[in-house]
């Protein structure tokens, strides 16, 4: 254990996944120490003719669920640097 470990913050993130009839959905929820919640939301469909792989799809939908809670996140941050700076033209990408 080094000497920021003590002061360290613990955010966690929840991925639930559920599958019905070739599609499957996840959803990533980010919890923060004070209580902030987030949540992403992805989705993997099979398409006609092709054979349904279940660990394929959680892997699809779980990487977009990731990459939508991610956006949403940036989002929130710009927002939150608009709110205390005043500046409206703040915009972040990943």
């Amino acid at each position: 254990m080094n000497r920021h470990d003590r002061h360290a913050k613990t955010w966690q993130v929840d991925v639930y996944i559920d599958e019905d009839e070739g599609r499957t959905f996840a959803e990533a929820r980010l919890h923060t120490d004070l209580g902030d919640r987030l949540t992403g939301i992805g989705l993997a469909k099979v398409h006609p003719g092709e054979r349904d792989v279940p660990e394929i799809g959680e892997e699809l939908a779980v990487a977009r669920a990731l990459t939508d809670l991610g956006h949403r996140l940036l989002m929130t941050t710009a927002g939150d640097i608009r709110r205390v700076t005043g500046d409206e033209s703040v915009r972040l990408t990943g």
